[in-house]
C-alpha cells in the first residue's frame, strides 16, 4: 500500500478504471507503480477503451506480442503492463 495524490493504493495491482476517474473513457486499465530511482508512484493507464482485446486469438495474440516485444520490458512504461495483460 502507498498514497498517490492523498489516496491509499495498491501497488503492481492493474485494475479497471472508474467511471469519473481520470482517463475513463480513454484507456481500460491503470496501476500505480513505485519508481525505484525517486521513490515516488506513478499512476500508469494502458490499454484502448474502445478496441476488445482478443487475447484469446492465438493469430491476434501472436501478432501483438511479436509487436510490442522490441519496445522494451521497462516496468515504469504501459507497454510492459500491456504485454503482461496479454500474457506476453
Amino acid at each position: 500500500m502507498a498514497e498517490y495524490k492523498g489516496k491509499t493504493v495498491t501497488l503492481n495491482r492493474p485494475r479497471a478504471i472508474s467511471k469519473g476517474s481520470p482517463g475513463y473513457g480513454r484507456k481500460r486499465k491503470e496501476v500505480f507503480v513505485k519508481n525505484p530511482s525517486t521513490g515516488k508512484i506513478k499512476r500508469i493507464a494502458f490499454g484502448d477503451a474502445k478496441l476488445g482485446m482478443h487475447k484469446n486469438d492465438p493469430k491476434r495474440k501472436r501478432s501483438y506480442c511479436k509487436r510490442s516485444e522490441k519496445l522494451g520490458n521497462d516496468r515504469m512504461k504501459a507497454n510492459y503492463w500491456a504485454r503482461r495483460d496479454w500474457d506476453c
